[in-house]
C-alpha cells in the first residue's frame, strides 16, 4: 500500500499545519508571486505517444498558476503545438488560485486525486519530495540531456537526496537598479560593479540628503541574501546538510557585520526594517540611490498608464555588486513536477522534456517569462527585450534558497537572526551562532 493511502487524519492534519507555516514564512516569495513559464522544442519520444494504429489518446492534467496573459499563450500556443507534435497525448489545463494551493495539493495527493503535472513554487519541491509525493525524474530517459540545457541554480531547487523531483519551468532573480537622477546628482556615471564602489556611491548619496543609498528591502533571506552572499556569507554547506561552521563561519559573521555597520552608518535605506518610503516609491521620488528587484519592476511599471515614472529612462541596471563572494543574487520561479501516483508518468515526462526545450521556452518568454533553457534565454530576440539582458547575466551566478524540506523552518530562523543583528538586539556572531545551532537541530534531529 502506498504512503498516501496510509496517511492517518492526524498525520495529514500535522502536514497541513506545517504547510501553513511554510507558506506564511516564504510561500509566495518566488519573486513575482508566481508568474513565469518556459518551454522546449524537444519532441523526444519518452513515452506517452499512442502506438501506431491506436487512436486512443492519453490525457494528462496540468495544474498551473499562470496569469491571464500567460494562460492565453499557454492555451492558444503551447497546448496546440504540443498536441500537434505529440498526437497521442491530450493536455488538460487547469488554472489554480495560489491562495490555499499547497493545501489542495496535499489533499489531492493523500486522496489519490493529484494531477499528472503541476507548476509548483520552487521552495515547495523538496518538502513534497520528502513526503514521497513527487516522482524522481532524474531516473527517467533524457534527464541528463535536459540537465545540461538549463541554468544550474534553478535546476538545483528540484534536488533532494541525490535525485531531482522536478525541472525548472521558469526562473527569475534580482539585479541592482539605480536611480539615474541620483547617480547624476552625485556624479557617478555607471552602475557600481563592486561592493566598495557601492558603499562609496551610497556615502555620496547620503551626503546629498538621501535617506540611505543601499536599498536592502528587508532583514530576511529573500531581501538580504544577495548582499550576505556577495560579501562572502553562506547559509549551509554545499549539500545543504550542515549549518554550523557555515552560517556562523568567520566569513558569514563578517558579511553580516558589514551589513549591520552599513545600517549604523545610515548607508542602508529604511526599507531594511520596514521603513518608508517603500522601495518603488523611493525610486519614483528620487529618494533612493538603488534598490534590488526582479523583472516585474519593469514589466509592471512600464505598463502603469498614469505614472510619470519611466523606469527604462530613469534607471540604470547592473549586477549585484561583487564582494568577497562574487556577484550573487537569489533565484525565484516555479518548477514543473509530476506526481508519484500519476497513472500517466511517461506522457507527463514527455511534456516536461518538451516544455523545457527552446521553442516553447521562447514562446513563453514573449510574456516576460525568463527561460531556464540557456539557449532560449540567450536568444538575441529575447535579449533585445528591454531590461532582460542583466537578469539573464545575473542568473549565471545566482543561488537558490536552500532546497530542503525544512526550508520554511530554516528561513524563519535565519530571518530572525538577521533582524536581531540589524536591530542591535544581538551581535552578528551571537545571532548567527544561535541560528546555526537551531538550524542544525532541524537538519540533523
Amino acid at each position: 500500500m502506498k504512503w498516501y493511502k496510509k496517511l492517518s487524519y492526524g498525520v495529514l492534519a500535522t502536514v497541513f499545519a506545517i504547510s501553513l507555516t511554510a507558506c506564511a514564512s516564504g510561500g509566495n516569495d518566488s519573486g513575482n508571486g508566481g508568474n513565469g513559464g518556459n518551454g522546449g522544442g524537444n519532441t523526444a519520444a519518452g513515452g506517452g505517444n499512442a502506438p501506431a494504429g491506436d487512436t486512443k489518446k492519453v490525457t494528462i492534467e496540468y495544474w498551473h498558476t499562470y496569469s491571464d496573459q500567460e494562460e492565453k499563450v499557454l492555451t492558444e500556443e503551447i497546448k496546440p503545438l504540443f498536441e500537434k507534435e505529440n498526437p497521442g497525448i491530450e493536455l488538460k489545463l487547469t488554472r489554480m488560485p495560489y491562495e490555499g494551493l499547497k493545501e489542495q495539493v496535499i489533499a489531492g495527493v493523500a486522496g489519490d486525486a493529484a494531477p499528472d503535472l503541476m507548476r509548483m513554487d520552487i521552495i515547495w519541491v523538496p518538502e513534497f519530495a520528502k513526503m514521497g509525493a513527487l516522482a524522481d525524474v532524474s531516473k527517467l530517459d533524457g534527464f541528463e540531456e535536459l540537465k545540461g540545457s538549463v541554468f544550474e541554480a534553478p535546476l538545483a531547487t528540484n534536488a533532494y537526496e541525490g535525485g531531482y523531483y522536478g525541472v525548472p519551468l521558469n526562473t527569475n532573480t534580482k539585479i541592482a537598479i539605480y536611480n539615474k537622477a541620483v547617480l547624476d546628482e552625485i556624479g557617478v556615471t555607471k552602475a557600481p560593479e563592486t561592493m566598495d564602489e557601492l558603499v562609496a556611491a551610497a556615502k555620496l548619496a547620503v551626503e546629498k540628503g538621501k535617506p540611505g543609498g543601499i536599498g536592502i528591502g528587508g532583514a530576511n533571506v529573500w531581501a538580504a541574501s544577495p548582499y550576505f552572499w556577495s560579501l562572502g556569507g553562506q547559509l549551509t554547506n554545499e549539500d545543504y546538510t550542515k549549518a554550523e561552521g557555515y552560517l556562523n563561519s568567520p566569513a558569514s559573521v563578517k558579511a553580516l557585520e558589514t551589513i549591520v555597520q552599513w545600517n549604523k552608518d545610515g548607508l542602508v535605506t529604511p526599507t531594511i526594517l520596514g521603513g518608508e518610503p517603500g522601495s518603488w516609491d523611493g525610486m519614483k521620488n528620487n529618494d533612493y540611490l538603488m534598490i534590488d528587484d526582479g523583472p516585474w519592476f519593469y514589466s509592471i511599471l512600464m505598463n502603469e498608464a498614469d505614472s510619470t515614472f519611466k523606469p527604462m529612462e530613469q534607471t540604470v541596471r547592473g549586477l549585484i555588486p561583487a564582494g568577497e563572494g562574487g556577484s550573487r543574487s537569489v533565484v525565484g520561479g516555479e518548477n514543473l513536477v509530476t506526481f508519484a501516483n500519476s497513472k500517466n508518468k511517461e506522457a507527463a515526462w514527455t511534456f516536461m522534456k518538451w516544455m523545457l526545450g527552446e521553442e516553447p521556452q521562447k514562446i513563453m518568454s514573449k510574456v516576460g517569462m525568463i527561460p531556464t533553457n540557456k539557449n532560449a534565454a540567450n536568444d538575441p530576440a529575447f535579449l533585445d527585450t528591454p531590461y532582460i539582458a542583466e537578469y539573464v547575466k545575473q542568473l549565471e551566478t545566482a543561488l537558490p534558497r536552500t532546497p530542503i524540506p525544512q526550508y520554511g523552518e530554516m528561513e524563519t530562523i535565519v530571518n530572525l537572526a538577521f533582524e536581531k543583528a540589524v536591530r542591535g538586539e544581538l551581535a552578528p556572531k551571537a545571532a548567527l551562532d544561535e541560528a546555526a545551532k537551531n538550524i542544525e537541530a532541524i537538519l540533523n534531529p
